[in-house]
């Protein structure tokens, strides 16, 4: 199975998510996301394969967020919320772990572990 890591290196959960599949020896490719931002259907896939609402992509703790003015409600729109991510790749939640079917926040990591 081909596994993607949405990683930032600067975020402890996300070194954490990534000893996690290290330690446990999965093979995964790591996307630095901030530098290489996703695509808008890229995201879109992602919140598709997501088995939370697309609102738990967003870090709507962030600055950028509350700078954004963004209403709650438009949070519940995959479309929406894709769009905001590629436009704001700093607003995406972290660590992300991508299959070709399924996704998941590790936060905490462990959630990783329902699809390893």
């Amino acid at each position: 199975m081909q596994y993607k890591l949405f990683h930032n290196p600067r975020c402890s959960k996300s070194r954490q998510a990534k000893k996690l599949l290290e330690d446990k020896n999965i093979s995964f490719e790591t996307i630095l996301y901030l530098v290489d931002p996703l695509k808008e259907n890229e995201l879109e896939k992602i919140l598709i394969n997501l088995s939370t609402k697309p609102n738990s992509l967003v870090r709507i703790k962030e600055k950028l967020f509350k700078d954004l003015n963004i209403e709650l409600e438009n949070l519940e729109d995959e479309k929406f919320v894709a769009n905001l991510l590629a436009k704001n790749p700093k607003l995406m939640e972290r660590p992300l772990l991508t299959t070709s079917n399924k996704a998941i926040i590790g936060r905490p990591p462990e959630n990783f572990l329902e699809i390893i």
